[in-house]
């Protein structure tokens, strides 16, 4: 089965397959997902078997919708698939567009549509396997001081949200921390 991701191909809205947008650093839709509990973020390693940026560190998570799915539900979608998340109601915070080497001769160039959900402390989370080797909660502060020393762990594209885009995604209070 084709993985056909919303991209655009000369300025119009179509269906492009995943790999080939990647490949030819092709503009697509994506929804990213922070989910935060008081001053912690959850963080996930990319499973060794991901095609791109394998082992490295990321945000909740990330994924791309399906054609003509509102950003929200994806949101939701994802934190169940990737790792078991429900009952959060994520916050949209913002679109933003980079463009990013994944390495492997791979592009991501995203608009991405980015949300925040606030998790109780008894959050279950239940990493699926096929995307996730690990999780783990991070102040917002360490991350940035983790993130500053040993970028090369972490995605490039959480390295953009943390250094360009943090006040707007986790508001004053927690990206002044």
């Amino acid at each position: 089965m084709t993985d056909l991701i919303p991209a655009w191909v000369d300025g119009t809205l179509t269906t492009v397959e995943k790999l080939t947008a990647h490949r030819e650093g092709i503009r697509h839709m994506a929804v990213s997902v922070f989910v935060i509990r008081g001053q912690d973020i959850l963080l996930q390693r990319r499973a060794l078997g991901k095609y791109h940026t394998p082992g490295l560190w990321a945000n909740t998570c990330c994924t791309h919708p399906k054609w003509g799915e509102d950003a929200g539900d994806c949101a939701v979608r994802r934190l169940q698939q990737e790792l078991g998340i429900t009952g959060l109601v994520p916050e949209y915070r913002q679109t933003l567009e980079y463009r990013a080497d994944v390495g492997g001769g791979l592009i991501e160039h995203e608009v991405v549509d980015v949300f925040l959900a606030h998790a109780p402390h008894d959050l279950a989370v239940t990493p699926n396997p096929d995307e996730v080797m690990e999780t783990r909660w991070v102040s917002f502060a360490a991350l940035q001081q983790e993130v500053r020393a040993q970028g090369e762990r972490f995605t490039p594209w959480l390295r953009i949200y943390l250094t360009e885009h943090s006040e707007t995604i986790f508001g004053s209070h927690l990206a002044k921390g």
